[in-house]
């Protein structure tokens, strides 16, 4: 019964900045006041903002209250084509920068070897980006790709930014994808970290592979995780 009044609170907050009672950095009533109006203990809208907070609603300030919390940024983001995610951003006019966090040699992870086509006794690596525009880390791109179809991957990984562009430098020209997977999920304390985000912020996550359309060879498995409140995304008929 308790869970349900906190929920019902949430819920009617929520709709009331949906219909746009509350505008960016507008104060809203007191944890006195709404216990009042709803005839409930302090503790429960208290739980209720803490909530707010935690979904990205919201933000507090220290013996003032707290305040709707100014949306962020919407980018449109194409999921069809065989554009990479930086040229995407680059011709929407967008100011990317991307950030390598490292490259790692993997234990061996039969989902990602099987999606790599590879066998047991190869070296996978793992090469991270970090994606960031106007200063607002927005998406980390994590690519799997094995040394025996990129040699020099453990020395080039720590300074790709680009891996379709990387691909372009050893020859692979065309790419397409055979398969990809959608889900959500919520952030880790790691990734809580790299987006300055709330810890029930939901995050958009994209799974697919890349082959070289010519050879079919298959150059890496990739796992996308995108802000959710950072896009709108859009998908298109091939």
């Amino acid at each position: 019964m308790a869970e349900q009044i906190e929920l019902m609170i949430i819920d009617n907050l929520i709709q009331e900045i949906v219909q746009g009672k509350y505008k960016a950095n507008d104060q809203f009533p007191s944890e006195n006041e709404l216990a009042d109006h709803y005839g409930v203990p302090r503790i429960k809208v208290r739980n209720a903002f803490l909530k707010l907070e935690d979904m990205g609603y919201l933000y507090s300030k220290q013996g003032k209250g707290r305040f709707l919390k100014p949306k962020q940024r919407q980018i449109e983001l194409h999921l069809t084509g065989s554009s990479s995610f930086s040229e995407k951003m680059k011709q929407a006019g967008y100011d990317l920068k991307t950030q390598n966090l490292g490259c790692e040699k993997i234990v061996y992870d039969p989902k990602i070897y099987a999606c790599l086509n590879v066998e047991q006794n190869d070296d996978v690596y793992k090469i991270s980006r970090l994606r960031i525009i106007d200063g607002l880390p927005i998406a980390l791109h994590v690519s799997y790709v094995a040394k025996s179809v990129f040699p020099q991957i453990e020395s080039d990984g720590a300074y790709i930014q680009s891996m379709f562009a990387y691909y372009e430098e050893k020859g692979f020209t065309s790419f397409l994808s055979s398969k990809s997977n959608v889900s959500i999920s919520f952030p880790t304390n790691v990734e809580r970290s790299l987006f300055d985000c709330a810890p029930l912020v939901p995050l958009f996550v994209l799974q697919s592979d890349c082959i070289d359309a010519n050879q079919h060879t298959v150059l890496e498995y990739t796992k996308i995780i995108y802000r959710s409140d950072s896009f709108t995304y859009v998908i298109t008929a091939e």
